[in-house]
């Protein structure tokens, strides 16, 4: 059963029967708004962006996953391709994330998503990202975050996956900012670490 969270708000990662999650994704999906006078309405295609920063302990920034990056330098987070649209149901973006293979020296994971094309989330229905358990074959959400609300910005910093213990925790941020590209979200993202 998934766990709708709310700014702040923070979720232990460990399985309900015991254990700690070792592989999870990050899904976004949305929908561009449709626009239009007398009845007739076009909708306008958003190009939203999914990212993964990587960041150690002293809040260093050690690397980044987003569309012109799918693969972290060791392998252990994956961009699966970019959508630039916002068509069809379900995910539109999606980054895997081995918990067992993120380096010992990686103690944050934040998520991002921006509108490349420039749109700001008012031209954005139906956004939302969500944590799923991708180890079993039920691949059983465990998390989401809604991305409500309309607004004159154009990127925001979703949540965090951080060490906890010997497992990770997941932390709804939900804090709005500007940004084309992941690498002008970066001073957004340092405050939530």
């Amino acid at each position: 059963m998934a766990v709708n969270l709310a700014k702040g708000q923070r979720l232990s990662l460990e399985k309900s029967g015991g254990g700690a999650l070792t592989r999870v994704f990050m899904g976004l999906g949305w929908d561009a708004t449709a626009k239009g006078l007398f009845g007739r309405r076009k909708s306008i295609d958003v190009d939203l962006d999914a990212s993964c920063l990587l960041f150690d302990a002293r809040g260093a920034l050690v690397d980044q996953v987003w569309f012109q990056q799918l693969r972290s330098k060791d392998g252990s987070v994956t961009h699966t391709g970019d959508n630039r649209t916002g068509e069809g149901e379900g995910d539109d973006e999606v980054i895997l994330v081995d918990l067992t293979a993120v380096p010992a020296t990686v103690t944050s994971l934040v998520f991002t998503v921006n509108s490349f094309t420039g749109q700001d989330f008012s031209q954005v229905e139906n956004a939302f990202c969500r944590l799923v358990d991708a180890a079993g074959p039920q691949q059983t959400e465990i998390a989401r975050y809604e991305l409500s609300g309309s607004g004159r910005h154009n990127a925001q910093v979703m949540a965090k996956v951080s060490r906890d213990g010997t497992g990770w925790a997941m932390t709804a941020i939900g804090a709005t900012t500007s940004g084309r590209t992941v690498r002008d979200l970066v001073p957004a993202v340092v405050p939530h670490l």
